[in-house]
């Protein structure tokens, strides 16, 4: 099992130095005891898989899907209603991305088994008062839950490649989740190699003759990468006026942070690197593909999915050369009315980050082209119109 040691080595020293930080000691010992017993448990697991489930060596991954993106374009949305088609699809949920290997998958199915026909559900009532305290106040941001389907970077977690860190503790400097397209090809190889590896447990545990589907916005610095590591990937893109995801995705990593205590000083530096990535989301998947035109690919308007949710994945069916069941298809028009009323009470603004729709169009300005995003002539009617 592959752990990134160098980015294990960077994010203690910066533990370290943080030496005014009310969580440094406790921050420590979970680097210094906790990883290290975790990586072993893992790298136990992952070599005993090959020796417990034989069927694992001729396990392939065909065809997967990623849907990439900005984050808050429709990833998730589009992702779970995909995901819905059973049939076709495997994927994680999240919970099953804290435990990576086969056996342990199999080991806690177990545990499931137990406790419903001994226990009454008693370990399940417990672990969903947890979700519920736990991801249930920021469910209106985004709907996050141990049995939903997540972005599956986080199965990383277990080799130390994880954005999770840059959310405990902002250090987007420290460590860089997003450019592996960049990356030195050795180093790039050996991420993608164990990312395979666990897309290989997981398909085995679904049944073994699925596709893999993917969604994650940090995968748009990976593009390349993906289509490297498996030929016959499959590519869909969400599009969605920046005027709306960048300020949308810094204020939920703001929230994030402030929720931990760290202070506008503390983070500052990270939300800058942040709001570039967020213009490279748009920008790097597009000069890839447009590189990559024997690649199956489609790019999906948040607008088409939202306003047409059915006819969006029946395009998305088509350009992807996949076949759509009757009974998928029935699923789909009976979530026609719900997933058309798909909206947030999440608040944000630009003034909150000085940007301005004036810098995104300007950075963006042949997306908006493109798409037909309303500029800052636009928008300022409308705020007249609305005003008068």
């Amino acid at each position: 099992m592959y752990f990134d040691g160098q980015y294990y080595w960077r994010v203690l020293r910066h533990v370290w130095s943080l030496r005014q930080w009310s969580g440094r000691s406790r921050t420590l010992l979970r680097l210094l005891l906790l990883v290290p017993l975790e990586t072993v448990f893992h790298a136990i697991c992952f070599m005993l898989d090959y020796l417990i489930f034989p069927a694992l060596w001729r396990q392939k991954v065909e065809q997967p899907i990623f849907i990439v993106g900005h984050a808050r374009s429709g990833t998730t949305l589009v992702h779970r209603l995909l995901a819905a088609d059973g049939e076709t699809f495997s994927y994680f949920l999240y919970w099953e991305m804290f435990f990576p290997s086969l056996l342990q998958k199999k080991v806690i199915r177990v545990i499931g088994y137990v406790d419903k026909k001994w226990f009454r559900r008693a370990i399940h009532r417990r672990l969903v008062a947890w979700d519920d305290k736990t991801f249930g106040p920021y469910r209106h941001m985004h709907d996050m839950s141990l049995w939903n389907s997540e972005e599956d970077q986080f199965v990383m977690r277990a080799a130390f490649v994880t954005q999770q860190w840059s959310l405990d503790i902002p250090m987007m400097d420290v460590i860089d989740i997003f450019h592996i397209d960049q990356m030195p090809a050795k180093k790039r190889r050996r991420w993608m190699h164990h990312y395979r590896e666990c897309i290989k447990r997981q398909l085995l545990r679904n049944g073994g003759n699925k596709i893999h589907l993917s969604k994650n916005p940090v995968m748009c610095g990976w593009v390349e990468a993906l289509i490297e590591t498996f030929p016959d990937a499959r590519i869909v893109v969400m599009m969605r006026d920046p005027a709306q995801c960048i300020p949308s995705v810094l204020k939920l990593v703001e929230l994030t942070w402030k929720g931990k205590g760290w202070t506008r000083a503390d983070y500052g530096r990270s939300l800058e690197m942040l709001t570039d990535i967020s213009f490279e989301s748009y920008h790097h998947p597009r000069d890839v593909l447009s590189q990559q035109l024997s690649t199956p690919q489609v790019v999906v308007d948040y607008r088409e999915l939202t306003t047409q949710p059915c006819a969006t994945v029946h395009k998305i069916y088509r350009a992807l050369g996949m076949p759509l069941s009757e009974s998928y298809d029935q699923f789909l028009k009976l979530q026609e009315d719900r997933e058309k009323t798909h909206k947030t009470d999440f608040r944000y603004s630009l003034d909150d980050y000085g940007l301005s729709r004036k810098t995104i169009e300007s950075k963006l300005s042949n997306f908006y082209t493109d798409y037909g995003w309303p500029g800052v002539d636009a928008a300022k009617q409308s705020n007249e119109l609305s005003g008068s």
